[in-house]
């Protein structure tokens, strides 16, 4: 069989039998699926030889240190070999020696709980948080707040919590107890034009913490950055402002750093570019790039603290388990994951290539009237793509997915907002591995410059 004909062969087999994620298959009626064959740095080959610079880290913003690693390859493969898994009921000696590792790049945590997805990891911090509602605060304490156009994952509780219309739709009725307060996209601005967003912007968390009651609210969950939701950067001052308010209502705060951790933004942890302290930190996709499953739900000591008591106290402990939190993969090919972060200077160059590119995508702004705005940090950056300019009217959907499609057509792929709003769905998204150097940001710079051209012309 010539490579052709074994590309087609693979490709009806995958149109029969496999269930894609976040697709119409309609589409495969008439076109053959994509199907991806091998990566190498930041590029990844189709199964008919095409090779695309890949900008979103494995389309959802997980393969971090890029593709191909041998020595992460090779740290799973002799983990799986001494010991592949064993219940998280005990340890091993590979968990423990990744949790110190990720600890001491935290200052002020102090426990690792595993287990195998950035939902899952969440869903853990949901039901710390009710069970401490019911060992401290006679299960009152038990609402948690969320915040308009983050997300949070896929499951019915972590949609549940999620502020995207679109993802929540024909997935109701919802996990009672979760509670939406207002966004904090500044270009979107609910206030019109002020000095003092991010202060506004935090206030109107503490006006819904009053409507329902501070001793009702157990806890807030947000992303550093709102990923999917449109890289929706903090601004000024706002999670100060979050963190006190939180504090004085003796409300826990949980980051969810699913999208944005090890190193995504510059620093390991996006929450560290704003000098908060918070009580949980979820994390996933970054943490072993992909090479392996795993998430981490990470708190304080007064938080594992909650979970301790007496002997003869049967609830004594935090009642859950994730069978997969026990496999050995993860954390093998975390630890070498955070080395390589290291040792190759990757949080230095996500800081560096971002602000190239961060003024390459400025000069876009500048010359193409459809790009309305710019933000983002480090590697992580979101290209909001508007129908005016002067009263901001984003462009439809169709817009963004035809840019989308046109810079794959030329051989980069590119991420966007995807189904999740009634109207906003029209930001472009950047998050190319930490590894980009200044040759592979110009080439990205330059098909998406042809492209923005083109698709305006085509409107």
């Amino acid at each position: 069989m010539n490579d052709l004909s074994h590309a087609t062969s693979l490709q009806e087999l995958d149109r029969r039998h496999v269930w894609h994620h976040l697709t119409q298959h309609q589409a495969f009626d008439n076109v053959a699926p994509p199907m991806m064959t091998r990566g190498e740095g930041l590029y990844i080959w189709d199964v008919n030889g095409k090779r695309y610079l890949d900008a979103t880290s494995g389309g959802v913003w997980c393969v971090n240190v890029g593709y191909g690693r041998q020595s992460i390859a090779d740290a799973v493969r002799e983990q799986l070999l001494q010991l592949n898994y064993y219940a998280g009921t005990a340890g091993t000696p590979v968990a423990a020696r990744f949790a110190e590792a990720l600890i001491e790049k935290m200052p002020g945590m102090s426990r690792v709980y595993y287990s195998n997805s950035g939902s899952e990891a969440n869903e853990k911090a949901y039901k710390m948080v009710r069970q401490i509602a019911h060992r401290k605060y006679g299960g009152k304490k038990h609402k948690i707040l969320y915040r308009e156009r983050d997300y949070h994952g896929t499951t019915i509780t972590c949609l549940s919590s999620t502020g995207q219309e679109e993802r929540r739709m024909q997935y109701g009725p919802f996990t009672p107890g979760f509670v939406e307060f207002p966004h904090c996209c500044e270009y979107r601005s609910q206030f019109g034009e002020v000095d003092n967003y991010g202060e506004l912007a935090a206030k109107a968390m503490e006006e819904v913490i009053l409507r329902e009651g501070p001793d009702t609210i157990g806890a807030v969950v947000l992303e550093p950055i709102t990923a999917g939701g449109g890289v929706i950067t903090p601004p000024e001052g706002y999670f100060q402002a979050i963190e006190a308010i939180c504090r004085k209502y003796d409300i826990l705060i949980h980051i969810d750093e699913v999208v944005c951790g090890l190193g995504r933004t510059g620093a390991w942890f996006a929450y560290q570019h704003y000098g908060i302290q918070p009580d949980i930190v979820t994390m996933a996709k970054g943490v072993a790039s992909a090479y392996a499953a795993i998430s981490c739900t990470v708190t304080t000591e007064a938080v594992f603290e909650s979970f301790r008591g007496e002997a003869d106290d049967r609830e004594a402990y935090f009642r859950d388990i994730s069978t997969f939190g026990g496999c050995t993969a993860g954390p093998a090919a975390a630890m070498e994951n955070l080395r390589i972060i290291e040792d190759e200077g990757l949080l230095e160059n996500a800081t560096h290539m971002g602000e190239y590119l961060m003024t390459g995508l400025l000069a876009l702004k500048d010359k193409h009237a459809l790009i309305g705005d710019v933000r983002g940090k480090g590697l992580f950056m979101g290209i909001e793509l508007v129908a005016d300019r002067t009263t901001r009217e984003p462009v439809h959907e169709r817009v963004a997915m035809q840019v989308a499609g046109a810079c794959m057509a030329r051989g980069l792929i590119i991420g966007r907002t995807n189904r999740s709003f009634a109207d906003y769905n029209n930001t472009l998204c950047l998050s190319p591995a930490l590894t980009i150097d200044q040759q592979q940001a110009d080439e990205l710079l330059a098909i998406l410059d042809a492209v923005l051209s083109q698709v305006a012309n085509s409107n």
